[in-house]
């Protein structure tokens, strides 16, 4: 049976209109998860408009809660240091009582002008995408071994050095948060095989996300790992207007095997809209 989610990109609303969501849904067995985005400026609507930083929220968020696994759709591995990131994350769990899905991924396409200018607006580098990937791939590495191993450790890389690094409380989940990594690009999705246990991509094109899972497949078995073992997760878009249309892109991707559906919803949000996904689009998809 797929697991269904709901996402609230925190920008363009309140802080009380997104726990009000959250709340509600904290209380549909239906809904198994909520979501995040993590950028630091709007990408969308108002370009001088509110967004709230995703991990401090999303903290927030999950002392608010008791059963929605929690999460950010994907972290930027280009805003933290991962060392940094994993003793947020591993807060995060804590705080949580080990409700934490990891999101992660690469970080923003340089071809997307309205990412692109937080980089520059915080005084973030932004390296090019084959530095960035290969960054990525590193702080995977560090993040599990933070938060799995005992004792200090040094790590050289080519892109991250640590000396004495440790990451003491460990999270709640043993051996660490599931980590889900977000990407479409064929550089990430090996990444994704050697570190996912849940990979996401947006939805649009169900051919295209079918031929990239069909890549990931083929990368696992690469590095002599059951494709099976990661579960394949996708965002797709709720229409209020068109219910239909969502159903009809639920069912498409639960075809394509897809068994981790994160439904986005857009600011702002109607009264009672959790119930009325339970309802609408959950109850008549499964």
């Amino acid at each position: 049976m797929p697991s269904f989610g709901i996402m609230t990109a925190p920008m363009q609303v309140d802080y009380h209109d997104v726990l009000r969501v959250w709340r509600e849904a904290d209380t549909i067995p239906q809904i198994e998860h909520a979501w995040l985005f993590d950028h630091l400026m709007p990408i969308g609507g108002d370009p001088n408009g509110p967004t709230h930083e995703g991990w401090t929220l999303l903290s927030a968020l999950a002392a608010q809660t008791r059963r929605l696994r929690v999460g950010l759709l994907v972290t930027s591995n280009r805003f933290r240091p991962p060392a940094m990131l994993a003793k947020i994350a591993a807060t995060v769990d804590i705080v949580s009582g080990g409700r934490l899905d990891f999101g992660i991924g690469v970080g923003s396409r340089p071809s997307h002008p309205l990412a692109r200018r937080e980089y520059e607006a915080h005084g973030l580098p932004f390296h090019d995408t084959a530095s960035a990937v290969d960054g990525f791939a590193e702080a995977c590495m560090i993040i599990q071994r933070l938060w799995t191993e005992d004792e200090p450790f040094d790590f050289h890389g080519a892109h991250v050095q640590l000396t004495g690094a440790f990451c003491n409380p460990k999270p709640v989940q043993r051996p660490h948060p599931p980590i889900l990594i977000g990407g479409r690009s064929a550089a990430t999705l090996r990444v994704a095989a050697e570190h996912a246990d849940l990979w996401n991509i947006p939805g649009g094109d169900v051919d295209d996300v079918i031929r990239r899972s069909t890549l990931l497949d083929r990368y696992c078995v690469e590095i002599g790992r059951d494709p099976a073992s990661i579960t394949r997760s996708i965002h797709l878009p709720v229409s209020y207007e068109q219910p239909g249309s969502t159903r009809d892109s639920i069912g498409q991707a639960i075809d394509a095997g897809f068994r981790h559906i994160v439904l986005g919803l857009s600011a702002p949000y109607p009264a009672d809209i959790a119930r009325w996904v339970a309802a609408e689009l959950i109850s008549t998809s499964t």
